[in-house]
């Protein structure tokens, strides 16, 4: 089976993730096939450059070719992308799109329809929440 993440809820990246299922993954235990994880709010500084989650998520996803996407929104106010949101702007050239800053290797930036857009080359089979 085929899931993706989505770390919405307060820790859900500090704790869940890092406590419970990034250890399995890097294991081989977890039992299903992560295709994405995509990261809201202060769920994004775990993605930063230097964070010790993040340069394992960034060596799994490296691994596997899961992707690791956070909302564009999100890593803007928190000074991990510079840019023009695609969704809120979509009269901007694509030069002026936001792209991530001072990430992890392998981070992507994007809004939902670039969510769906990424994952329909792997769709999930579903899609959990936390």
């Amino acid at each position: 089976m085929k899931i993706a993440y989505i770390f919405t809820s307060p820790h859900a990246s500090s704790y869940k993730l890092a406590q419970m299922i990034l250890p399995q993954l890097e294991a081989g235990t977890h039992g299903v096939t992560v295709v994405g994880m995509f990261f809201f709010d202060d769920n994004t500084y775990v993605l930063r450059k230097g964070d010790p989650i993040g340069a394992r998520l960034s060596k799994i996803a490296s691994q596997t070719g899961m992707l690791l996407m956070m909302c564009d929104m999100c890593a803007l106010f928190r000074s991990l992308a510079e840019g023009t949101p695609k969704w809120s702007a979509p009269n901007v050239p694509d030069s002026e799109r936001c792209v991530p800053i001072d990430t992890v290797p392998g981070v992507e930036v994007g809004c939902f329809p670039d969510l769906y857009s990424a994952l329909s080359e792997n769709p999930p089979d579903q899609i959990i929440t936390l």
